[in-house]
Formats: C-alpha cells, structure tokens, sequence
C-alpha cells in the first residue's frame, strides 16, 4: 500500500508540476546547450557480483568508478562484444541487475559466430549533480544530457571561449578506452544500452562517438530537450546555424529505441519528435513502442501526454501519470534478446581506408 501511494504521490508531481520550483536556475544558452551541471558529489557504485574500476578523476577533480561484469568466456584469447549500459538517474549502475543483460550474458551471442557466445558489460557510473527533470528528480545521481558539448576531438575553443567536453561523456570515453586496453574486447563491436536518464545520456553519446557501433536503450526523454530544460536544440548533420542547433559527429549511428506508448511525464510523444529529428539529421531510429503488457504498438497514449516538448507541467491525466510511471520503472525484459540481436546485426563498419587496406588494394 505504501508503495502505491508512494507511486501516485510522484505519478501527481510529474502531471501537476515541479513541487519545489525549477530544476536549476536558468542560464544563458550556448552552443552547447546548457551549462554544465552543478556537481553535488561523487558517487562509488556497488557493483555486486561485478569488479570496481577506478577511481579517475574528471576535469571536475571527482572520482569517476564503473562497473565491470566479465562473462565465463573471458580470456579465452579472443577478444569480445562489449555492452556499454548507463544507469537511470537515481539508481547507481548496480541497478543493472534490475534488467537481465547479465543474466543473457553467458549465452548469447553478439556475432554471426553461434559458438562465439559471451559478452562483456562495462557500466559506467554518474556522479550527484542537478538535473533539469521534474521533483525528485531535479538533483540527484545520473548523467548531465543537458550540456552537449561531445565533440570526439576533446574541449573546443569558440573564438575567445573554451568549451570542455562533457565530463560525463569524458568518463565514459577513459573506461571504454581502458577495457579496450586490456585487448579483450571486439573494437568492431562496441554498443552503449541505457535506462531512462541513462539511455538519454546513451543516445546523445552514441550520435557523437564513430567508436560506438550501435545503441539499443530504454525509455529515454529526448537528450535534446526534454521537461524544463531551457536550453533545448535540434542535432544536425553538419555545422549548426545558431544555438538552438546542434552538431553531431557519428549520423552514421544505428539506433533502437524502446519505450512506452504511455510513459512517465508524458515523454512518449518526446520520444516520437526526438527520432523525427535524428532521422532527419541522418541517424537510422527504430523507434519501438510498447504497450502496457509490453506489446508492441505505433501510437502513444493521449492520456499519458501529448505534447511533444514533455513540459515540467506535464498534458498527462493523474491515472496516465501514475501508469507511465509504473511502466518507466520496470525494464522490458521481454525485449532484451531484440536488443542483443540489433546489436548483433550491426557491428561497426569498416572506414573507406580499411576497406582498402583489408581487399589488398592501393587507395
């Protein structure tokens, strides 16, 4: 019982509205969106059964931790898909077993290879910041989506200002390079998963990352504007034409979405303007909704939301609210052998000089 009225307290903050007032404060918008994330704290995961990794220290000088979850095939000399999973916010990236990647891990596998079975799990984890999402949700553990300055090369320097790359995503890139390091893992073979906060962070990483072969996340509000984020762009192909647009560096990226036909804060109809957007600036969606039961559909739910921009004061009904939040919190099992097989379908594609390199012929 407490637990339902837990549920329908929060489903109520999403429709009705943020409770303690903004997120953040509001900031002029750059290139890049919003600022960078006020930073709270530090965070050092419980990783269960997997292996802590770290501490390395971020451009903020705080210590960044990740996960690692190796399957029975390991050192086996030969190398392995590797799984990049990102957290929801509020959940450390022990939540990770609240899915069954893990549980798949020993007997699926990510090639065109059956006998290739295993894959590793690297899970990154986020540090304690602001968010610009509904209460309680408006500080807490997770990943800054909001400042979207990813370029692959590093900080960028805009005439005299010098723009640092995310700290997040800068994370992410030093365990990525890390694994990689050790030569266990399949470079061709990357892919990036994610929950909520995580698969919005996942999305936005794997459009900016050519290293990432493919993403496959779970019920993300657009990265690119979401809720009361102020500063909310459009991504591009190419150099953007002002601030409300936003350069991405991997179009190529091949992308699976799922989420809910009635999802938490209304972020369905979100969810179906972000893949317009990405498609348009060259990103291939599969965008795949599910309903209640985890079927799948071609709609959202009107009285879970309808306005496509996800505002902090939500178009939801209570009981919509109440039922997109139930739906939010639970991973669709269900779909995570489509996921694997997407990821498996779509390894990373050789370069135009590696093309040529592996035919024997001279570029």
């Amino acid at each position: 019982m407490k637990r339902i009225i837990c549920l329908g307290v929060i489903a109520c903050l999403f429709s009705c509205g943020n409770a303690n007032g903004d997120s953040a404060a509001p900031a002029a918008c750059g290139p890049f969106g919003d600022s960078s994330a006020a930073v709270i704290s530090q965070v050092k995961p419980n990783c269960g059964a997997g292996e802590l990794i770290g501490p390395w220290k971020d451009a903020d000088r705080i210590d960044r931790y990740a996960c690692l979850y190796q399957p029975k095939s390991a050192g086996a000399n030969r190398k392995l898909p590797m799984i990049v999973y990102l957290h929801p916010s509020l959940f450390s990236a022990g939540w990770i077993t609240q899915t069954n990647i893990l549980d798949l891990q020993n007997s699926v596998s990510l090639t065109d290879d059956p006998n290739n079975v295993g894959y590793i799990v690297l899970a990154p984890e986020g540090r304690k910041t602001t968010h610009y999402y509904p209460f309680p949700d408006n500080t807490g553990v997770g990943w800054d989506n909001w400042y979207r300055q990813l370029n692959p090369s590093g900080d960028v320097k805009i005439g005299d200002t010098t723009w640092r790359e995310n700290a997040d995503a800068a994370a992410i890139d030093h365990f990525i390079v890390a694994e990689v390091a050790t030569g266990n893992v399949d470079a061709a073979r990357i892919y990036v998963s994610g929950w909520s906060n995580g698969a919005a962070m996942g999305l936005l990483y794997a459009v900016n990352r050519p290293n990432i072969a493919a993403a496959a996340v779970y019920s993300g509000p657009d990265p690119f504007g979401a809720f009361d984020d102020p500063c909310q762009q459009r991504p591009v192909a190419g150099p953007p034409g002002n601030n409300a647009q936003l350069q991405i560096f991997n179009p190529a990226a091949r992308v699976m979405h799922i989420h809910n036909s009635c999802d938490v804060g209304g972020i369905c109809p979100n969810d179906e303007r972000m893949a317009t957007e990405l498609n348009a600036a060259g990103v291939v969606v599969d965008d795949v909704i599910l309903d209640d039961h985890h079927r799948r559909v071609y709609s959202c739910t009107d009285s879970c939301g309808t306005d496509p921009k996800a505002p902090d004061k939500s178009t939801a009904s209570i009981m919509g609210s109440l039922i997109g939040l139930g739906n939010h919190m639970r991973w669709p099992k269900e779909s995570t052998t489509a996921m694997l097989d997407f990821f498996r379908q779509h390894p990373l594609k050789p370069t135009p000089q590696e093309s040529t390199r592996n035919s024997g012929a001279r570029p």
